[in-house]
């Protein structure tokens, strides 16, 4: 059987997560990475940094049911790099880090318009959730 958690504990998880993200001097950053992920927090090897898209001052509102779903993000009007997005780092803006987050068109923490990056080119996130527990 599974793990079954609180709404109110899984809520105030998902909160921790968004203070997390929150907690610096600026808003939150959201790194965008080709390759594999590397161990959670690991380093950075053979990955290319594609672009940084940037959360909203507070990244999201309250978690409701154990589900965490971000502010709008401000795009990266100028990628860094080629490259087939696959995962993402999110830090403070003091590049604390927070987590680690797949990416997609669909069926992905973070919802891409696109996962296939130019150089010099947009990239945008149109959404993402943080879902805790058995929520």
């Amino acid at each position: 059987m599974s793990l079954g958690i609180n709404v109110t504990v899984r809520n105030s998880r998902a909160n921790a997560l968004r203070d997390a993200i929150d907690a610096g001097a600026g808003p939150g950053l959201v790194e965008i990475y080709d390759g594999a992920r590397p161990a959670t927090g690991g380093a950075i090897t053979t990955q290319t940094l594609l672009g940084t898209v940037t959360c909203s001052s507070v990244s999201a509102p309250d978690a409701s049911g154990g589900v965490l779903t971000f502010s709008a993000f401000t795009e990266d009007s100028s990628a860094d790099a080629d490259g087939v997005a696959s995962w993402a780092r999110i830090t403070d803006s003091d590049a604390n880090f927070v987590t680690d987050m797949d990416v997609g068109t669909a069926g992905a923490d973070l919802i891409m318009n696109t996962v296939s990056i130019v150089s010099g080119g947009p990239i945008r996130i149109d959404s993402g959730t943080i879902t805790e527990g058995n929520a």
